[in-house]
């Protein structure tokens, strides 16, 4: 296993104080203290290879995690193991062969070209001159930075400088990817190509990742297996497609008109989700859909007709109302 995680919490103690002046002179002389269970007890493990989409809503512990698995962070209990390594015991053999990327940090030089940041890397790292070199050509072609290395990163739009960021974490070929939120505030497209760099560069180098993310494309695009939490507790881990057919035991059949029909009609077919005009929208039994789809292409005026999975934002926010 790359990575071992058993019983997990990580507790901090956070000051509340009332409201007001009053609350304030409180405060000096009786501090009120509560625990906040960031992380409350989680177990996993992530073979070498994988990718593995970690989700939860915001305050659910996913970035408290990544930062323990990458060393930032003292546990309050439990055991963690990545490559071997005990994280927060932060041995250089350890930081050598792992990246944590934060899609609202950066590392790059504000001031200076993209470049002069690998340029300090490299002798961090102690990547050696002829590695440093082939590994800056890979990433300069697979991500497509061209001129981008030798331009003030201030002037990079966010698309290029979150290209530059995940350059600059992988110059010494880290084994172990953890990726926290890559893509926030980049439009489709590059998203998208942030996306194929990734699945890339798992096939060449075999690299375990280990990715948080609010756009659901990430996940389904990258992602066979998925860890959801929430409070910091464990609700699922397995394979994504299982998900989605455990928590929607329908699919969505979207059809198109030659012209409209009664709606008392289209509800002998499944659940109406969405009348409007042409266009319909059925929710119906996963093991029915076959069927019902046959029926509707005989019996009814049909131009189009399309069978999908509800969309995943659904699944997960479905996920997510499930008590912990």
């Amino acid at each position: 296993m790359t990575i071992e995680v058993r019983n997990l919490r990580k507790y901090y103690q956070v000051h509340r104080k009332e409201a007001g002046l009053l609350g304030s002179l409180r405060a000096f002389v009786r501090r009120r203290y509560e625990t906040v269970k960031a992380v409350d007890g989680i177990d996993f493990t992530i073979d070498t290879g994988e990718m593995v989409g970690f989700l939860g809503p915001n305050g659910a512990g996913k970035t408290t995690t990544l930062k323990v698995l990458a060393g930032l962070l003292h546990p309050t209990a439990g055991e963690v193991r990545v490559l071997g390594y005990t994280p927060f015991e932060r041995k250089t053999a350890f930081l050598k062969q792992i990246t944590l990327v934060m899609g609202q940090k950066q590392q790059l030089l504000w001031d200076l070209p993209a470049i002069e940041t690998f340029e300090v890397n490299r002798v961090i790292f102690e990547v050696p001159a002829h590695e440093y070199r082939r590994m800056l050509n890979e990433l300069t072609d697979l991500l497509e930075l061209g001129d981008l290395l030798n331009k003030q990163v201030r002037k990079l739009s966010l698309g290029e400088r979150m290209k530059c960021e995940l350059a600059a974490a992988l110059l010494h070929r880290p084994r172990v990817l953890f990726l926290d939120e890559p893509t926030i505030g980049l439009d489709v497209t590059m998203q998208a190509r942030v996306r194929e760099f990734v699945a890339e560069y798992n096939r060449r180098y075999g690299a375990t990742v280990l990715l948080t993310s609010h756009y659901m494309a990430d996940v389904t695009a990258l992602c066979r297996r998925v860890i959801v939490i929430n409070h910091g507790r464990l609700l699922y881990d397995g394979n994504l497609q299982r998900m989605v057919e455990q928590v929607a035991p329908h699919k969505i059949i979207h059809l198109t008109l030659h012209q409209p029909v009664a709606l008392e009609t289209l509800n002998r077919y499944g659940e109406v989700q969405r009348c409007d005009g042409l266009e319909v929208e059925l929710k119906v039994p996963r093991y029915e859909t076959s069927h019902v789809g046959a029926q509707l292409l005989s019996e009814l005026p049909v131009a189009d007709v399309n069978i999908a999975e509800p969309p995943i934002e659904e699944i997960i926010s479905e996920v997510f109302g499930q008590p912990v």
